[in-house]
């Protein structure tokens, strides 16, 4: 990886932690690429999400994109996800959006809006909601495809046409991925990307 000149006594004394980060953050990468192989010819992408160490997030992020994969959220500033706590919380899909929209808005916010989905019933309430000429579901841009099987992925991102982004989330493996984005969504998550590398065996010599 790199030669290095210097006192002895300093290139020792932050060795291992030079080497931990070396074979943490490489291997993040090498997992990344392999997931990023296992869509070649699609046009889906792989992306990690904030299951990061803590207090590594910037570099963990950084080492998925030198792995050819793309970032999610930083923060929950950067975008709004409706998780299935909120929808429960909020009493619906439409309450939930509802809210997060009051919020953008009172506080003046760009950030977009994700809707986790799980079933196809949640499916066709989304789309009903983005048919509402009621509801302003300008912000909505990205729906996530939670634990679906191969066939209601499929069907999903059919259904929404190309009008939001999809996100593919849950049992992704090296194994599930290819057939995953065989169906046409937008976005493969994998909190493994950063939560169980298995790091690069890096020594100083």
């Amino acid at each position: 990886l790199m030669q290095i000149e210097g006192r002895a006594a300093s290139i020792l004394s932050a060795e291992r932690v030079a080497l931990n980060f070396a074979g943490r953050l490489s291997g993040i990468a090498t997992l990344t690429a392999d997931f990023v192989a296992q869509t070649k010819g699609t046009a889906t992408r792989i992306t990690c999400t904030r299951k990061t160490t803590p207090g590594l997030r910037l570099v963990e992020k950084q080492a998925v994109l030198h792995g050819g994969g793309f970032n999610h959220r930083f923060s929950l500033s950067d975008a709004i996800m409706i998780k299935d706590n909120h929808i429960a919380a909020s009493g619906s899909i439409e309450a939930a959006v509802r809210n997060a929209q009051a919020y953008l808005k009172e506080n003046a916010s760009p950030a977009k809006i994700e809707v986790e989905t799980r079933t196809m019933d949640e499916v066709v309430q989304v789309i009903a909601l983005l048919d509402d000429e009621r509801v302003d579901t300008s912000a909505v841009s990205r729906v996530m495809l939670d634990n679906m099987s191969l066939e209601d992925m499929a069907e999903a991102v059919r259904m929404f046409a190309g009008r939001v982004e999809t996100e593919a989330s849950g049992n992704v493996t090296l194994e599930t991925v290819h057939a995953i984005g065989q169906t046409g969504v937008t976005f493969v998550s994998s909190g493994a990307l950063t939560h169980s590398v298995m790091a690069l065996d890096v020594s100083l010599n």
